[in-house]
């Protein structure tokens, strides 16, 4: 409900395009490093659902919190501390999907995850959309209006159980820092895959980007947000098929498909056209994430040790914000030194040497589970 009214509410507020991105960069890379801790700190003590608990409080309770005060400092401390909870709870969630699912399942799993995720991003904005049709620009109301499924999303967690997991004593909580130790004992699979994630991060900055786009051309807020609606729709729409197909035909064949739905998207994203284009490039980008956003976590997951789950998913989890603060940051330098068509411009291309990068990736290199092709 709230993500796709954010950047409206912060240019309301005074944000430059360069502000918002800073803003976005900087809370994702700030709690960025806090996914592998407590992605580690998960698998060393044997527990998921407290970690899930307190980040999802922590997010709900952060929210609201930002329409108190207008000063950038506040508004940066607030959006951060909603990355925080997101920080604690994601190695923790993942890995307890992943203890839930098969090797041969866990496309559909995480697949079936992002679908029932993302399905909440369709209702959310569909809230807001009719919220200011009705009232144009109050955008402070409906941050207060969030608190009340996030208290029933707190109350949620209270259900989870958990299969009893002995202490892993090796693990270790070590230092803040300690879980970056697992680039050097992780298998080589994982380091290749994980370094062509990283680099796709690093050029894809937060979506509020292609929110501002629409804005740059001129649609109206109830346009923007209806758009952002039907992206949603597309991804969670094809999120379980997406993991069923990867079950199928292989990760690897299906984050490439991904891929070129992302790169068609932002080539489009750079020139100026009608909403029925924009709408159809919105689609190609729900489709590129519902392609590799749960495929990619499956696929660590099975390339990393079990005991390891959380630690592998954090770990790149953790440097995947941390690329998004460069992303974030350097597009929205770009569009403004610029303009946003070589902001654009520049990820699709890059886009397409990660692409190049992973087809040298060969079958035979992913080994330890039963998945052809990952």
């Amino acid at each position: 409900m709230l993500y796709p009214i954010l950047p409206l509410y912060l240019k309301s507020i005074g944000f430059s395009v360069v502000l918002i991105g800073l803003l976005e960069g900087v809370a994702e890379a700030t709690i960025g490093l806090s996914k592998g801790y407590f992605g580690k700190r998960s698998d060393s003590i044997g527990k998921r659902v407290p970690f899930i608990r307190f980040g999802y409080s922590l997010s709900v309770i952060a929210k609201p919190l930002m329409i108190l005060f207008v000063h950038p400092v506040w508004v940066f401390f607030t959006r951060t501390l909603d990355r925080l909870g997101k920080g604690i709870r994601t190695g923790a969630r993942d890995a307890l999907l992943s203890d839930e699912a098969t090797p041969k399942t866990k496309g559909r799993v995480f697949g079936f995850h992002r679908g029932m995720d993302t399905l909440g991003a369709v209702f959310g904005p569909a809230i807001a959309l009719v919220y200011l049709y009705f009232h144009p620009g109050t955008y402070k109301t409906l941050f207060l209006i969030s608190i009340f499924p996030g208290i029933i999303v707190i109350l949620i967690s209270f259900l989870l159980r958990e299969k009893k997991k002995e202490k892993i004593e090796h693990a270790g909580s070590g230092s803040f820092l300690s879980f970056l130790s697992y680039w050097k004992t992780s298998p080589k699979i994982f380091r290749q895959v994980v370094i062509g994630l990283l680099v796709l991060a690093i050029v894809n900055s937060s979506d509020v980007f292609l929110l501002l786009r629409l804005k740059d051309v001129g649609l109206t807020d109830t346009y923007v947000i209806g758009v952002y609606i039907f992206y949603n729709l597309i991804y969670a729409i094809l999120s379980l098929p997406m993991g069923i197909l990867a079950d199928s035909m292989g990760l690897k064949k299906t984050f490439l498909l991904g891929l070129g739905f992302f790169v068609i998207t932002y080539f489009g994203m750079s020139f100026k056209t009608d909403i029925c284009i924009y709408l159809l490039l919105f689609a190609c980008y729900g489709a590129f994430y519902a392609a590799t956003e749960g495929v990619a976590k499956a696929w660590i997951s099975n390339i990393a040790a079990k005991d390891d789950t959380a630690t592998a998913i954090g770990f790149y989890s953790g440097f995947q914000s941390i690329a998004l603060l460069l992303a974030s940051s350097l597009t929205g330098l770009v569009w403004y030194s610029f303009g946003p068509m070589y902001a654009f411009m520049i990820t699709a291309v890059v886009a397409v040497g990660v692409m190049v990068y992973f087809m040298t990736i060969k079958p035979s290199s992913v080994v330890s589970t039963t998945l052809n092709d990952q």
